[in-house]
């Protein structure tokens, strides 16, 4: 019905096709999904096919790093390599989305930890499903001295908050990033100097 749709307004099908994989992803509308593959059907044979190669290459190369979740081309990622970063310091966020974004206030110096979601039981999302089992597993193998929640401002972000804080409590010292943040907010939506704010001002968690 989308596809019939499109070429009722003037679009051939190969066209509305394009279009209609464009709308599929996050924050893409009909008008920019068209205003992206009428620019795409204009440029070069040689720029299309190193766009198809990229997302080839990223589909079959990215994957996680085995340590802290983060997204990696190697077993290890770029983070968990450098000896020079604090492992006595664990920032736990929901995606790879944060981890960029708090890299971006340069201000952090220690190691992530990358549940891949939050706690939404609406959605069928349990802590069985995120990485928690490998974070508590860290933290036995680890001497770390701080955890820092980096979680939205959410009710998906405030449960998880939550549930881990009563989780690892016994075992470290447990903090949370400040926020002069909007409720409902991400993190990689946040401007690098809040975000550096917010880190600084982390209460730790009774």
């Amino acid at each position: 019905m989308h596809l019939s749709f499109q070429s009722l307004n003037g679009f051939t099908r190969p066209l509305a096709r394009l279009i209609d994989q464009f709308e599929r992803l996050p924050g893409i509308g009909p008008r920019t999904a068209q205003r992206l593959a009428l620019y795409l059907i204009r440029q070069p044979k040689e720029q299309i096919q190193a766009l198809i190669q990229a997302l080839q290459d990223a589909h079959t190369q990215v994957g996680q790093c085995q340590i802290c979740f983060h997204l990696s081309v190697d077993t290890l990622c770029d983070i968990c390599h450098n000896e020079n970063r604090n492992s006595r310091l664990l920032c736990i966020v929901a995606d790879s989305r944060d981890v960029i974004a708090l890299e971006r206030t340069r201000e952090y110096k220690g190691r992530y930890h990358v549940l891949g979601g939050l706690i939404s039981p609406m959605d069928g999302i349990g802590p069985e499903l995120l990485q928690i089992k490998t974070l508590l597993a860290r933290l036995e193998k680890n001497m770390i001295e701080e955890v820092i929640l980096a979680l939205a401002p959410s009710v998906e972000g405030d449960t998880t908050s939550l549930y881990l804080a009563r989780l690892l409590k016994p075992l470290t010292q447990v903090s949370r990033i400040a926020y002069g943040l909007p409720v409902g907010s991400e993190l990689e939506y946040v401007d690098p100097v809040t975000l550096s704010r917010a880190l600084e001002g982390r209460r730790i968690l009774e």
